[in-house]
């Protein structure tokens, strides 16, 4: 088996030779790495690959993709695969096509080769590429190719090389024996828990699961399970839903007659999510830091620490109007009046609490230590319009939940990028600086609908020109300034016609930046030129804002521990704002937080069912965490 060491102490011709078959009949690639040696990491040797793909420019990249076979093509009929090409359709099947999904594979073959140029390039081995063979089934493979065929050719060669770097490590993991064990179980868990969604939606093959439905409260009880398994010292289903895991530290023993001043690190994230979403959202931040406990337990292991692991119940906002329900009941930030909100079905919340068993002696396992002061309970604020005294049991016991900030050292996460920039980068992990502050508006600008043959162009009163002008403003303004986004998401004409110049149109306003200052600038900067468009115009228009979200950014101490277990990864730090919101959020309230991104496949997207990370990605973000793990055990 090849090693690491021997890739360093290689000649550089050896090199190229050791390294044969890992990039399609392209020995440049590994010739142009060699110079980087010595890799103190597998993940840096990798990295180094890529670069010199990267570094050589369009016209040698597009000679790499020419270097594959097409799928199910002419060399795997006649045999003439190279051996590594070959094991890998073989594996998926390519060569046991019908012959419908043979016919369909080659008229997509000679499209795709029509449009682009070169042949369509998939890693079918998939993104968990377990060495039992299992890769991408031809289903997959098939829709795949279909929706990369719409693309347009500067993503699609984008899209072709990152497929051609994951069949590269692919293979460099085979070539060295490297299994990506704890990735593998990160994945395999996040396979299993997406069996788990909401009926309409699992009909049609879909992931939902809003709060404390049947497949939410599946998830919890599996996660509950796992958690066990994992060796937790301790796991509940507190009053809300979270699911909570301890691991004790040194010392820390049980909570009743020993040590109870043994910080702990909390983590986590949510279970819950969007409509029609992805697996690894929120999920990811739980998965990781199990495989952790299990480590440690495994070597029965202590840390000077505990570590505290939330499955927060809640994060997204889909069943009920209450964001946050779950890491904000753990911040002492949950509203009361959230427990009378009804969800389509005009089910209130604490009667879907109730129904769950969430409101009876939820409680009861969690520390007095981590429990709020009762004291207060008779001003509950919000309980006024609750209809009986269970319903202020349930408050008092969500009350209990709010965590004592001075037990905790800090509140760390790991996520899913949900964007493109890693994978647009090729790099594996980022470091969070700040989680962006954002306003949220509803507006409506009003002209006069009048005719659309007989108004005079410069007589018209155009509702929706304005709202146009609008959009293309803040899209300037935001642009202006690094790490600040503006976004128009909803615009609409109502009762629009086509033969009537618009007298409304109603849009929604986004705008997110890394300070809160930067985010109000922006805001008073798109208020002021909305005023300025409907003045020009001679419209009214009115505003109405909807959130004000405070920026979070990662406290400095957290923050260089990340970029330290980055490093030791043999990674370069890459530093980046989050533009969406997280659980660290609420966290960052009360406790310093800061967060680690993953790299997302298929560029990045999320909030989607093509979202998707791959094991060898969960591993360094398994490694990562450890590191920063052991490096807070030696301060």
């Amino acid at each position: 088996m090849l090693t690491l060491e021997q890739l360093n102490a290689a000649s550089a011709a050896d090199f190229v030779a050791l390294l044969d078959g890992t990039y399609e009949h392209s020995p440049w690639v590994a010739e142009a790495a060699a110079a980087a040696r010595p890799f103190a990491t597998l993940a840096a040797l990798k990295l180094a690959l890529v670069a010199a793909v990267r570094n050589a420019g369009v016209a040698a990249q597009e000679r790499l993709i020419r270097a594959h076979p097409e799928l199910a093509g002419k060399a795997m009929i006649s045999r003439s695969l190279t051996a590594e090409s070959d094991q890998e359709q073989t594996s998926a099947g390519l060569a046991d096509c019908t012959p419908e999904e043979y016919a369909r594979i080659q008229q997509l073959n000679a499209e795709y080769n029509a449009r682009f140029g070169w042949p369509f390039i998939l890693a079918v081995r998939g993104p968990n590429a377990a060495r039992d063979g299992a890769g991408l089934s031809r289903a997959d493979i098939i829709n795949t190719f279909e929706r990369r065929l719409a693309g347009p050719p500067d993503f699609e060669r984008a899209e072709a090389l990152r497929n051609i770097h994951r069949i590269a490590e692919i293979r460099l993991n085979d070539k060295l024996g490297f299994v990506s064990t704890r990735g593998q179980q990160v994945w395999d868990w996040a396979e299993q828990l997406a069996q788990h969604s909401d009926p309409e939606y699992k009909a049609r093959g879909e992931l939902t699961v809003t709060y404390l439905t049947d497949a939410h409260q599946a998830v919890a009880a599996q996660l509950q399970r796992w958690m066990h398994a994992c060796g937790f010292d301790s796991v509940t289903l507190d009053a809300v839903g979270n699911v909570v895991g301890v691991y004790e530290g040194t010392n820390e023993g049980t909570y009743e007659g020993k040590d109870a001043t043994v910080p702990r690190l909390l983590t986590g994230s949510h279970y819950d999510t969007v409509r029609n979403g992805g697996k690894y959202d929120g999920r990811l931040g739980i998965l990781v830091p199990m495989v952790l406990v299990q480590a440690l337990a495994a070597q029965g292991r202590r840390l000077p620490f505990g570590i505290e692991v939330v499955g927060f119940a809640e994060e997204e906002g889909q069943r009920y109007k209450a964001t946050f329900l779950g890491s904000g009941a753990l911040t002492g930030h949950f509203d009361p009046a959230w427990l009378e909100q009804r969800d389509a079905n005009g089910i209130r919340m604490v009667d879907a609490m109730r129904t769950a068993g969430l409101t009876a002696g939820s409680t009861a396992c969690l520390p007095a230590s981590l429990t709020a002061d009762m004291s207060g309970m008779s001003d509950l604020g919000g309980m006024s319009s609750m209809s009986d005294m269970s319903d202020m049991s349930a408050m008092s016991a969500i009350t209990a939940l709010r965590r004592d900030p001075a037990r905790y050292l800090g509140f760390v996460e790991v996520h899913i990028e949900q964007g493109p920039v890693l994978n647009g980068l090729d790099l594996p992990l980022g470091v969070v600086t700040s989680i962006n502050g954002s306003l949220r508006y509803v507006g409506e600008v009003t002209g006069q609908a009048s005719h659309a043959g007989t108004t005079p162009m410069d007589r018209r009163r155009d509702a929706a020109c304005a709202a146009a002008e609008l959009v293309l403003a803040v899209e300037q303004r935001a642009a202006a300034v690094p790490d600040v986004v503006g976004t128009v998401g909803l615009l609409q004409v109502p009762a629009g016609s086509i033969n009537v110049v618009p007298g409304r149109c109603s849009f929604s306003l986004d705008l997110r930046a890394t300070t809160n200052a930067a985010r109000d600038a922006l805001g008073a900067d798109v208020r002021a030129a909305l005023a300025a468009i409907t003045a020009r115009r001679g419209l009214q228009y009115t505003l109405e804002p909807t959130l004000v979200a405070h920026a979070a950014p990662s406290d400095a101490a957290w923050q260089q521990r990340w970029e330290r277990a980055v490093a030791a990864l043999g990674l370069p730090v890459h530093r980046m704002p989050s533009g969406a919101g997280h659980d660290a959020m609420k966290l960052h309230e009360v406790m310093p937080q800061a967060m680690l991104f993953v790299r997302g496949g298929n560029s990045g997207i999320s909030h989607n069912p093509l979202e998707t990370v791959t094991a060898d990605d969960a591993e360094l973000c398994v490694a990562a965490f450890m590191h920063l793990l052991e490096g807070l055990a030696a301060e």
